[in-house]
């Protein structure tokens, strides 16, 4: 900030012997509305324009006060005088301020102010009746010119001094400014450089209001000055521990009604600040009178700003160790600007919420043990151009219509950046405005829940990026992110990663996997890059990562953090799920945090976990001729080696068909029929398969063309006048098909994680590429699942069955008609053979589709 000019005003080293008499106030009282008169000449028209346009300015934009003159202490008799004699300009804008008020509130608010006045404004003891300057004192005032004041409620506002009380008020640009306290009104002598300053001669402070008068305009204003911290000793010593898990209601933004009055908290974490400031659109983007005081040891900085609401702008202006500034969003913002604008707004929710009925049932049965079918979103490109509402319309419906029981939302918090996604987070607290308000994603969330769908969110704990208004070096120094370098820098994505060791840093990562849970009812965080998190030597290379203290690669912090997190989260909101996007073989992901397993550690506490193992070996197979699937037969059944090592979501995710992946049915060999039919039967392998389901948006009408953030899904492959229509609406009919039995057939989901519930028939029958499975219920109830991925019939193809089921009946069959089929299909039961076969007492004879796959239930 440009260096202020010096203040010619009166300073406390100015002796008493070098001062005024004491008339001298009481002829400037009678003067009063010249001297506004001459002050607002000698503003420069700089000064003016600053104010009139709303910018941010400094006083060195503006010619120096005039020099006042030196001041006696105010005496009693003074202050009398002053009140008798008020200048025209306070005694208009009082009367303006009051006729904003109905009569019963200025009837109530004078006669509470009189009163009190009254009470305070008791007569002095001589022996209080000493000379103090009122003036800021040198130290003091350059300190608040430059920004690096940690306690500026000490010395501005109100204070008890001998003689009297001291009213001290830093106003910037300001041509004078008057103290309103009932009945009395007294204008402070202009100390120079926005200071203002006065000594009143009163008992004790008195409940009292300011008149700031700047040109063109008076504001009547209750002091900032005068208020008590809003935060207690108890959140305090929390956010000191790392252990609130509220955080989101103590730091931030938040309106309130604080000493009954109305106004906005700000507090802001940055305990390498020098000094902190808000500025917003409520100063004119200008926040040199408004520095916030510091907490003690905490790092906490806080600001009470009394007259202010909802959908005001602000940042957070840091003076950073070395003295520069940085003008910075709020790391706890509950609601942004639609970027690339990047400010913060203050905000508070009036949302009622109507999914009581969801959230009560939600933790009935644990994930693991329910059916779990997920269709993974991103919402700005779902249906491009709605907002949240707008998608409340349309998006449940069209998942409910479709059977799926959860949605999966790519991640909403704000972004600037859309082609990251929201990968790359800036306001971790903030639904992205680029839909609506963050009222309005609650919305969203509500309607799906009406509609009985599950709603699971993209949570990014892993890093941060670099932008110079949001987490990097937040206050000067590295805060978010780890102090060493090669630890902050992420060797992928060019961002930063989060210092997990830090308990701050912890507190406001768990703290804000509750905000979601609890603020917006999620019923649960799918963690990206949780590998990135657990390994040191995660894509770095020998001498660009240091060893844990064990001399290992795990980063310990990080498998604290996430053992946290997921125990309080669990504890704190019943029902909800954490799954982890983890691509390692790391032991226990889904173990419970108390149980330790084989390499020493606890589990890391999550419900579930992406097999990134099965997606990458199952479309591997799927990508060959089926002539060469015979040699690649393993990678379709190794899965269940380790089927049941974790509790698993089976995730064909927009990873997939994106960056030249291309989309799920371009990745199936073949003709435009033959690519199809392979999509189909996978799909079927995939629905049987133990574990949840995951599909992208688009792949569920087998949409050719990769994804794009930019347009979305091709929903015109579904107009019945295209005239392929009919081959993606055969494709998006199976999927319902598929979740609609799925739902119905516990035996496809209850057992996902108990190896009771699932038998092979015949895993190794590699030269007719054919995969047969029994799924089971806690009951014993099966399912027969057989799939066929080469592109011929095969006749009377028996296959082993138990000798208890009387009669099979085929309840899904990907080579129907009305999917696209060929129709080969079977309409009648198919009675067992006391024929043994595949190590059962009996077999059943099958014709099986080319490219297929079957469901049998018992009949």
């Amino acid at each position: 900030m440009t260096p202020r000019p010096e203040s010619s005003g009166s300073h406390p080293e100015q002796s008493a012997e070098r001062q005024p008499a004491a008339a001298e106030p009481a002829k400037k009282a009678v003067a009063r509305k010249t001297v506004a008169k001459k002050a607002v000449a000698k503003k420069t028209a700089a000064a003016a324009k600053a104010v009139a346009k709303k910018v941010t300015a400094t006083k060195a934009t503006a010619a120096p006060r005039k020099a006042t003159a030196k001041k006696t202490p105010v005496k009693k008799t003074a202050v009398k005088s002053a009140a008798a004699k008020k200048s025209v300009a306070p005694q208009t804008a009082v009367k303006k301020a009051a006729a904003k008020k109905t009569p019963a509130e200025k009837a109530g608010a004078r006669k509470a102010a009189v009163e009190e006045t009254a009470a305070a404004a008791q007569p002095v003891p001589p022996e209080m009746e000493i000379a103090v300057s009122p003036a800021v004192d040198a130290a003091d005032r350059e300190r608040l010119l430059s920004g690096t004041h940690h306690a500026p409620h000490s010395v501005l506002g109100a204070h008890p001094v001998p003689g009297g009380v001291v009213f001290r008020a830093f106003r910037p640009y300001a041509l004078a400014v008057t103290v309103v306290s009932g009945g009395l009104t007294v204008e402070l002598h202009d100390d120079g450089d926005g200071f203002f300053s006065g000594l009143l001669p009163l008992g004790g402070v008195p409940a009292y209001r300011l008149l700031v008068t700047y040109e063109g305009t008076v504001q009547e204003t209750e002091d900032a000055y005068r208020f008590l911290p809003t935060l207690g000793e108890l959140d305090l010593h929390l956010i000191g521990e790392g252990r609130h898990e509220e955080l989101w209601t103590v730091l931030g933004a938040h309106p309130m009604t604080h000493q009954g009055v109305t106004g906005t908290r700000f507090s802001v974490w940055a305990p390498n600040a020098r000094g902190v400031r808000v500025a917003g659109t409520f100063n004119f983007w200008d926040g040199t009178g408004f520095p916030m005081r510091s907490l003690g040891s905490t790092g906490v900085w806080e600001l009470f700003v009394p007259g202010i609401g909802e959908g005001e702008l602000y940042k957070f202006e840091i003076t950073r160790p070395d003295g520069s500034k940085t003008l910075r969003a709020d790391p706890m913002a509950r609601r942004t600007e639609v970027p690339p604008a990047t400010s913060s707004i203050v905000t508070s929710s009036a949302y009622e919420w109507g999914d009581a009925a969801w959230l009560e049932r939600r933790a009935e049965v644990p994930a693991h043990r329910a059916p779990f079918s997920v269709y993974e979103v991103h919402l700005p490109s779902w249906r491009p151009g709605l907002t949240y509402r707008q998608l409340a319309e349309q998006l449940p419906a069209y998942v409910k219509d479709l059977g799926f029981t959860h949605v999966e939302l790519m991640p909403v918090a704000e972004h600037p950046f859309g082609p990251s996604w929201g990968y790359q987070v800036t306001g971790f607290y903030a639904p992205t405005a680029r839909l609506g308000t963050p009222d309005d994603f609650r919305y969203l969330v509500d309607a799906l829940h009406r509609a009985g769908i599950g709603v699971i969110m993209d949570w990014v704990p892993a890093h941060f990026p670099r932008d110079e208004w949001a987490l990097a070096e937040f206050d000067g120094r590295p805060l978010y992110e780890h102090e060493d370098p090669l630890r902050a820098a992420h060797p992928d994505w060019g961002t930063l990663e989060f210092d997990f060791g830090r308990r701050e840093v912890r507190n406001f990562l768990v703290a804000n996997a509750l905000y979601w849970c609890e603020e917006f009812h999620i019923d649960g965080l799918r963690v990206d890059a949780v590998a990135s998190m657990l390994y040191l030597d995660y894509s770095r290379e020998p001498g660009q990562w240091t060893p844990n203290e064990h001399g290992g690669r795990e980063n310990l912090d990080a498998v604290a953090f996430l053992q946290e997190m997921n125990a309080t989260v669990y504890r704190r909101v019943p029902g909800v799920v954490t799954i982890a996007e983890e691509s390692t073989a790391w032991d226990g992901v889904t173990r419970a945090t108390h149980h330790k397993g084989p390499s020493g550690f606890g589990g890391l506490g999550f419900g579930l976990k992406w097999n990134m193992g099965w997606m990458h070996d199952s479309l591997q197979y799927m990508s060959h001729e089926p002539v060469h699937r015979r040699y690649h037969h393993g990678e379709m059944t190794f899965s269940m080696v380790y089927a049941y090592s974790e509790n698993y979501v089976l995730p064909i995710s927009h990873d997939e068909v994106v960056h030249g992946k291309r989309s799920l049915v371009s990745k199936m060999p073949g003709d435009w029929w033959q690519q199809r039919a392979n999509l189909r039967a996978y799909l079927g392998f995939m629905w049987a398969h133990p574990g949840k389901q995951l599909l992208f948006m688009g792949q569920e009408f087998a949409q050719g063309a990769e994804w794009s953030e930019a347009h979305g899904p091709d929903w015109w492959l579904l107009d019945p006048h295209y005239g392929a229509e009919a081959d993606h609406r055969g494709v998006r009919d199976l999927v319902r098909d598929l979740n609609t039995v799925y739902g119905h057939t516990p035996a496809l989901w209850r057992g996902d994680t108990e190896p009771s519930g699932f038998r092979w028939v015949t895993g190794d029958a590699a030269e007719d590429n054919v995969f047969a499975f029994l799924r089971y219920d806690s009951d014993g109830s099966p399912l027969l699942a057989v799939s066929h991925f080469a592109p011929v019939v095969r006749q009377d193809y028996r296959i082993g069955v138990p000798d208890d089921v009387p009669a099979w009946h085929e309840v899904v069959n990907t080579d129907a008609g009305r999917y696209g089929g060929g129709d080969v299909t079977r309409p009648d039961p198919v009675k067992p053979e006391p024929q043994g076969r595949h190590g059962f007492p009996a077999s059943i004879r099958l014709t099986l589709p080319p490219l297929a796959t079957v469901w049998l239930r018992p009949a």
